[in-house]
């Protein structure tokens, strides 16, 4: 039997989501499963961001090569074959200095923070992952970075 209060029971309001309205900025998606990969397109896709996608690290540091534009964001899986998500960041931050990263996996930050891995500021978005999720993730990692593109117009700035 619970005990009698007077008290009345509060309601703990959950955080409202994180919400980025895209400016067309460019991502960079590695992922070696092609169905996450091409869901993960399609969410960016639809939501406004350019997509760029590849199925392992060596595609990724040959797209990052070979593309003319900006890419504003990284956006890979941690595990792969070939080469981890870690790797890939490195050797594309070496092409692309001023790119954003954000990781994915879906049991590599316990793993990655045991062994010491895990870097201060690092971003992970645990998988399975909502849409919600995961533009809100890509969001923060953005705005911390990019307060603006040169090849990006913004309605605040000149023509």
């Amino acid at each position: 039997m619970l005990p009698v209060t007077t008290e009345v029971a509060t309601t703990i309001e959950e955080p409202a989501p994180y919400h980025r309205t895209p400016k067309g900025e460019t991502v960079l998606v590695v992922e070696d499963e092609e169905a996450l990969r091409e869901v993960t397109e399609r969410i960016f896709t639809r939501s406004g961001y350019q997509v760029i996608t590849a199925a392992n690290g060596v595609e990724a540091i040959a797209q990052a090569t070979a593309h003319d534009g900006e890419i504003h964001l990284l956006v890979t899986d941690v595990v792969m074959p070939k080469m981890l998500g870690k790797e890939v960041a490195r050797r594309v931050r070496a092409i692309r200095p001023d790119i954003a990263v954000l990781f994915m996996s879906g049991y590599a930050e316990p793993v990655l923070a045991s062994q010491g891995r895990l870097d201060a500021g690092v971003t992970l978005v645990d998988k399975p992952f909502s849409s919600a999720e995961l533009l809100a993730k890509a969001g923060q990692v953005l705005n911390g970075h990019f307060p603006g593109f040169s090849t990006i117009r913004h309605d605040d700035r000149p023509a």
